[in-house]
């Protein structure tokens, strides 16, 4: 049996890469970019004006000029007009190019015009005022996005402006979820007394819902032969497999013993946590023989098997899948969060106890209010929490105040 320190090193050393392939970039929301875009020219890419008003050139004002004949109109997307008379000005409009020869925009809340004349009641101008000039924002080929961002709804804008109509970006992983055991029945079936409904698939589902994952799910019985063939399928089609249920010690919790069977590399097995002491994980790698570079066609299959209890479940995949998926898409997810303790708790066991926890904020800071439950079965209590809090193994008393890291699943 492993740390969990010994664990999450384990899964973070052994990440890959989904591929990547090309999108609309109308589709490319929270997917990971997975190239730099460039400004393919100016931003702005010409001296933009920013209020509805008249171009003048400043020379006049100085001059003493306050009256301006009209030459004309400047509209948003027209050509670039001249004024031929620098004594002149241009009726001008908000986001079209300056026009020549001009160098100030007063806008038209201190602008009267009659008669085809603009008269100005200010009494100081600055050169280049109401005027976005180009290139300020960014020079053409300056970098716009950085590879492995997410793209939210500011980088779709910023794609459309530089006309990627198509962006790279990381694959997301083929997935099945897999649960097992003949006690299981589905959400629509109403269970014998010995029965329950099936509720860690949804969750680990929804898991990765979170992360923009669309996975599929199925159920095995507790058979041997079942299993093997069904999970012998999945193991050459899927990128990452995720069980929930038939690790620990059980007669029959037969998964450990599959995989095996199956060619599955076993990483670890147990690591010193609760819930989820039985979590089990490993990778299977094949190569396709037929090629002539067989290296670069290998299938890497994924497998995290967790135990069958439903918290087991849940603080699992957010402990050990959710970094070891971030890694693999180029995603830093070092960072921590951190809350307090609100009051004192003891843990006897020398194991990582992810203890549940309601969150509040309370000054500024982060604290944390310890849930009491029923223990990793208890699903019902996971609906009133916000987030486990994670106890270290090297003590059994922790006392109020003390701070340790969090892993939030409510966000609101």
């Amino acid at each position: 049996m492993i740390s969990v320190k010994e664990a999450s090193t384990i899964i973070q050393s052994n990440t890959k890469s989904f591929g990547e392939e090309l999108v609309a970039f109308q589709e490319s929301q929270f997917r990971v970019l997975k190239e730099e875009i460039v400004a393919d020219r100016d931003f702005p890419p010409f001296n933009r004006v920013c209020m509805d008003g008249i171009a003048i050139s400043e020379k006049a004002f100085l001059e003493g000029i306050r009256d301006f004949k009209i030459e004309g109109i400047q509209a948003a997307g027209s050509p670039q007009l001249e004024l031929k008379d620098y004594k002149n000005c241009i009726e001008i409009m908000t986001g079209s190019v300056l026009s020549k020869n001009a160098d100030v925009v007063i806008p038209y809340e201190l602008v009267q015009i009659e008669k085809g004349t603009a008269t100005v009641a200010v009494e100081t101008v600055k050169k280049l005022q109401n005027i976005h000039l180009q290139g300020k924002d960014r020079k053409k080929g300056e970098i716009l996005i950085s590879e492995n961002k997410i793209i939210t709804a500011a980088e779709i804008g910023v794609l459309a402006t530089v006309g990627k109509s198509e962006v790279l970006v990381e694959k997301q992983p083929k997935v099945m979820i897999v649960s097992t055991g003949d006690e299981l029945v589905e959400v629509s079936e109403s269970p014998l007394n010995y029965q329950i409904r099936r509720s860690n698939v949804y969750s680990l589902v929804s898991l990765l819902k979170e992360l923009f994952i669309s996975a599929e799910t199925a159920h095995l019985p507790d058979d041997k032969v079942s299993l093997k063939a069904a999970i012998s399928k999945y193991l050459e089609t899927y990128d990452v497999l995720l069980f929930s249920g038939a690790v620990s010690k059980g007669k029959f919790d037969f998964i450990p013993e599959v995989l095996e069977e199956l060619g599955v590399e076993k990483l670890f097995h147990k690591v010193k946590q609760r819930p989820g002491k039985p979590f089990w994980f490993g990778q299977r790698v094949a190569f396709d023989m037929s090629k002539q570079d067989v290296f670069k066609n290998k299938k890497q299959t994924t497998i995290f098997a967790f135990p069958g209890n439903p918290i087991s479940t849940y603080v699992n995949c957010l402990k050990y899948f959710y970094p070891w998926y971030s890694k693999s898409i180029g995603i830093d997810s070092e960072k921590k969060e951190y809350a307090k303790l609100d009051s004192d708790v003891v843990f006897n066991p020398k194991m990582t106890y992810f203890l549940q926890v309601k969150i509040e904020n309370r000054l500024g800071e982060v604290i944390a209010i310890p849930f009491s439950g029923n223990g990793s079965g208890d699903l019902a209590n996971l609906a009133d929490a916000d987030a486990f809090i994670e106890l270290p193994a090297e003590v059994s008393e922790f006392k109020k105040g003390s701070i340790f890291p969090i892993l939030r699943y409510r966000k609101f």
